[in-house]
């Protein structure tokens, strides 16, 4: 039984031997530019210049974003909020997701989860 199984494998195998078969080494190509040494050094150094086409996003330039309002009052409102004594507070957080009455009147934020 094993030997039969051997013999089978290899007859199996064969085929697949005989159709595999390395590739042939051609050698070094030929240079087939048609510049001289001198166009391809002026264009190596104009692509030098040019921005790189292949950058990625956030190395392709300082951008700036317009902005209706002055420093002073971002920083004053995220002071605000950083001080506020309700900033972590959340409904999953309390006794059936009920907030207490001491924090009242305070914008709540709450927390959104995908459904299944």
């Amino acid at each position: 039984m094993k030997t039969s199984k051997i013999l089978a494998a290899a007859a199996l195998s064969l085929p697949a031997a005989a159709g595999a078969h390395a590739e042939i080494y051609d050698g070094v190509h030929a240079l087939t530019s048609a510049n001289s040494r001198a166009e391809v050094g002026a264009q190596a150094a104009a692509a030098a210049r040019n921005a790189n086409p292949y950058a990625e996003g956030y190395s392709s330039g300082v951008t700036t974003i317009a902005s209706t309002r002055d420093r002073a009052s971002v920083r004053e409102e995220a002071v605000a909020a950083a001080h506020a004594p309700n900033q972590n507070v959340r409904r999953e957080s309390f006794a059936g997701s009920v907030i207490p009455s001491q924090f009242g009147g305070a914008r709540i934020r709450t927390t959104r989860q995908a459904a299944l």
